[in-house]
């Protein structure tokens, strides 16, 4: 089980995730590499194994409460971001290779801050949501975008994963905090 609000954000585990089941993920590698690192840090003996979740006699994996925070199924976690990758899949399409190799550009240039990278993320989501035709709400829109503006550019130049990873993290917790317990909660 995830904790929620533990060591383990949430937005972390999302991304991570949605990166995890994208057919088309050519950093594989440098994926493992967050984990191995520390930068996604599952709980020990947690991440989907299932002597920690708890069968309930009706079959499904309990929600309780784990150190008085809410606990989330890892399979909770991997079927909505499986669903999140299928709508990236349209997306991806209809985003210029211009966008992305810009946004490598802004990437590889060091002497942004964390802040101001977030900001060229930020501006690019709002871009894309502006120009693409979008038939759902925006919050939902805005969050699959960056999270396919994330795997497009580690699949530019896979040795940006840390770096966009982690934009990209900050970008959803500040953008989109209640949107993403809602998503993990229905």
């Amino acid at each position: 089980m995830f904790k929620i609000n533990g060591s383990v954000q949430k937005e972390c585990v999302l991304l991570y995730t949605f990166l995890e089941v994208s057919p088309d993920c050519k950093f594989r590698e440098q994926l493992c590499s967050l984990r191995s690192q520390g930068i996604v840090a599952f709980p020990a003996g947690s991440c989907y194994d299932d002597d920690e979740m708890e069968l309930q006699t009706d079959g499904n994996r309990s929600g309780h409460l784990q150190n008085g925070e809410p606990v989330l199924d890892p399979e909770v976690v991997r079927i909505i971001a499986s669903r999140l990758a299928a709508i990236g899949d349209q997306f991806d399409k209809e985003i210029h290779a211009r966008v992305v190799n810009d946004l490598v550009q802004q990437f590889l240039n060091e002497n942004l801050s964390r802040e101001e990278i977030t900001r060229c993320l930020s501006e690019a989501v709002e871009g894309l949501v502006q120009a693409i035709p979008l038939d759902m709400e925006q919050e939902k829109a805005k969050l699959v975008l960056a999270m396919v503006l994330t795997k497009k550019i580690a699949n530019t130049m896979p040795s940006l994963l840390h770096r966009v990873f982690s934009t990209t993290v900050n970008f959803i917790s500040q953008q989109l905090p209640n949107y993403i317990v809602r998503l993990l909660h229905e």
